[in-house]
């Protein structure tokens, strides 16, 4: 059950999409009959069940809570009328108070809303018992009670991604435009070093104030370039293209997709070492885990020290959708074969 925000796949921006497409297609490689909960439009070699007929991000003309609703409703119905082994919830807490009234196990996935949001950790302490899996072991700070079956990281398709042996000339940021991520310190760490930074992706509703005061003062199309939201092909060339990755989190990262997808096109990643940083990004050898903008500012003059290499391989050693596959196959095992479901 992927969310509705988007399309799984996602033409652009969003990341649980994108998990969801590439665990319902590489279960259903592996032989499995696999059936995705997403909207109408989405594009998967499993067997695609809808009701919300189009992305909820695309459509302000849907409100958002209902059609939520409606689609876990629909995805518990079918799941049990359906009687599959197991439903997988990527839709967060709000499937939970629902989850025990059908006969379908329900295993939910931790997307990082227990470590970042209050609301959301109040949701899941009402139901510690039912079975949870993380993404990373850092994200099971924020509620450290739940009953984790599992940790599976998360994992991209390697032919995505084009390795890139010779480093770029410019540092790189892609995700959500806001404080949390730390845009503006990637834009002052450019100023800083007096690299050329490219800045990709979406502006969430509700931070455009910080976009118009803290990034766009400093775009000039020449150190600072702003490019907007970028699509896998773009993507892909921009990654490959960078000298290094800046995630200067202020918040603590779940797992950090994107920094897995430039260690695949070889690109190093400095980043404060918050959340899962650390799990993710080796230290001195496939980038730099850093305190702050000082050290960050340090470890730029260090980047030739990393063999671009090494950071590729250490996505196809963790993090490919191979491994992510595997690991939830193991999980959904480990969930059947106990011998008491809290999810029923």
């Amino acid at each position: 059950m992927a969310p509705v925000t988007w399309r799984t796949p996602p033409r652009k921006y969003g990341p649980w999409e994108q998990v969801c497409a590439n665990l319902a297609d590489g279960l259903a490689e592996r032989g499995h009959e696999v059936y995705l909960f997403a909207t109408g439009d989405s594009v998967t070699r499993a067997r695609l069940e809808f009701i919300c007929p189009a992305p909820l991000g695309e459509h302000p003309e849907l409100p958002s809570r209902p059609w939520e609703l409606i689609h876990i409703g629909f995805a518990l119905e079918r799941a049990d009328r359906l009687e599959l082994d197991v439903l997988h919830n990527h839709m967060n807490y709000l499937t939970l108070p629902f989850a025990r009234l059908i006969r379908t196990p329900v295993v939910t996935t931790l997307h990082g809303a227990a470590l970042l949001e209050a609301d959301s950790r109040a949701a899941y302490r009402q139901f510690p018992d039912m079975p949870y899996i993380s993404i990373s072991y850092a994200e099971r700070e924020g509620c450290p009670e739940l009953n984790y079956i599992a940790n599976v990281y998360n994992g991209i398709r390697l032919e995505q991604f084009d390795f890139v042996d010779r480093p770029g000339e410019y540092l790189l940021f892609i995700g959500r435009i806001c404080p949390d991520k730390g845009t503006d310190l990637a834009v002052e760490l450019a100023r800083r070093t007096g690299l050329p930074l490219v800045i990709a992706g979406l502006v969430p509703g509700g931070d455009e104030a910080f976009f118009e005061e803290k990034i766009r003062p400093w775009i000039d199309d020449k150190q600072i370039r702003f490019v907007g939201e970028v699509g896998p092909v773009e993507r892909n060339r921009l990654m490959g293209g960078a000298l290094a990755l800046l995630h200067l989190v202020r918040a603590p990262e779940p797992f950090g997709l994107v920094m897995a997808e430039a260690m695949a096109c070889g690109t190093p990643v400095i980043g404060f070492g918050r959340g899962s940083v650390p799990e993710v990004v080796e230290h001195g050898r496939t980038g730099f885990v850093v305190s702050n903008l000082d050290e960050a500012a340090a470890c730029v003059g260090r980047l030739s020290d990393i063999h671009r290499r090494d950071c590729r391989e250490r996505v196809e050693r963790l993090f490919t959708v191979e491994r992510m596959v595997a690991g939830y196959e193991e999980a959904y095992r480990s969930l059947l074969s106990s011998p008491v479901n809290p999810s029923v």
